[in-house]
């Protein structure tokens, strides 16, 4: 048999009452503010010195490319202080910097028992209207020191500034390979591993800097320069989803017969313009017989920067890019690098060193048309 228990109109009444007079949850204590981000880097003091420029990452040795009375610098804005553009989502972070009148590297070195003596000039992109040191340069002296690889990271003068790429910008690249070298044995780095890494228009520096390397020695070889005698031939170049190099737009730069063995990346269809820029390289290099030249072209992958289909735009330098092969570039780099025997000890002679040296002995190869024509004609 069911029963039912039934309370009277009056309890229900009581019961309801009471509810209503409780008191509401508690609310949660409001949390305190975050602090501010500590240690952000913050542009040097201006004063009546030429401007000395700050590093953007702890422990990074800055040195100036030129002395500050050198007449390769305006005087009149040799004492202004960089700028830097901040990222509003990570506090700290230098995205990229402006306003650069007095040129310079900043070298960060690898414990001696990792240490390879290679050492990689970064030179970031940003179409020589900014310099984009975050994601194409700082985050890349964590990534090589892993490998033992000494990271310098190139500031260099920019087009919006007033300068001009070719008598500027790729000269400042240049110095940097031989100031580098200059300080080899202070930074215990092999003085035959240095070489350059390029990004969007920082590989219009790299490019110039793997031919014209005999020119600008001869023209910095008088006795007041301090660095006269040192060469700037880089000893690997990289040119990364590059600008146009000297062979664009029917350019036919001679091409020294110890032209440095390049590694070369972009993509292709998706970034089409960059990928015949970089090809336009890779094919004059490969005519000419230089050894130890790699490309890779990546079906899917775009310039940094570029809209996708999903409504982000394509990030730049070392990021993961949700798995695209295109991601993966950086281990590809180091394969080709350790290949050629980069990543050994310093003062092993590199593969890259003795297979030059092999090429240099040889005849100059004949020329694609000239093998065309001697060829045999078929039956």
């Amino acid at each position: 048999m069911n029963c039912a228990f039934v309370l009277p109109a009056a309890v229900w009444l009581g019961v309801l009452a009471a509810v209503a007079q409780a008191p509401s949850a508690v609310p949660s204590p409001t949390p305190s503010p975050l602090p501010p981000a500590l240690g952000v880097p913050k542009p040097g003091p201006t004063n009546d010195a030429a401007y000395a420029p700050q590093p953007i990452l702890q422990g990074g040795v800055v040195v100036a490319l030129y002395p500050p009375d050198s007449s390769r610098l305006k005087a009149e804005r040799v004492r202004e202080a960089e700028q830097y553009n901040m990222s509003k989502a990570v506090p700290g972070r230098i995205s990229s910097i402006v306003n650069i009148h007095n040129p310079s590297i900043e070298v960060h070195t690898v414990e001696g028992g990792l240490n390879t003596g290679a050492a990689v000039i970064v030179a970031a992109g940003g179409g020589h209207n900014t310099l984009n040191v975050g994601s194409e340069s700082a985050d890349f002296v964590p990534f090589f020191y892993n490998y033992g690889v000494n990271t310098v990271i190139l500031r260099n003068r920019l087009r919006r500034d007033g300068y001009n790429v070719q008598a500027d910008a790729v000269n400042d690249a240049m110095q940097a390979i031989r100031l580098v070298r200059a300080h080899a044995k202070e930074w215990n780095i092999d003085p035959h591993k240095i070489g350059i890494m390029g990004f969007s228009a920082g590989a219009e520096l790299a490019a110039p800097a793997a031919l014209f390397f005999e020119e600008f020695d001869r023209k910095n070889a008088e006795a007041t320069d301090p660095l006269a005698g040192i060469t700037s031939r880089p000893d690997f170049v990289a040119l990364i989803y590059p600008g146009p190099t000297p062979f664009a737009r029917g350019g036919t730069p001679a091409i020294p017969r110890s032209a440095p063995p390049a590694f070369i990346m972009c993509g292709s269809a998706g970034d089409r313009v960059h990928a015949i820029w970089a090809n336009e390289y890779y094919f004059a290099m490969l005519q000419a017989g230089v050894p130890n030249v790699e490309s890779h072209m990546y079906g899917n992958g775009r310039h940094p920067g570029d809209p996708m289909g999903d409504g982000s735009r394509m990030s730049a330098g070392l990021a993961d890019r949700n798995g695209m092969p295109f991601g993966k570039w950086q281990d590809r780099y180091i394969d080709w690098f350790r290949d050629l025997g980069f990543l050994q000890k310093p003062g092993v002679e590199t593969k890259a060193a003795r297979d030059t040296a092999t090429f240099l002995s040889q005849p100059p190869p004949q020329s694609m048309e000239r093998r065309s024509t001697n060829a045999p004609v078929s039956k």
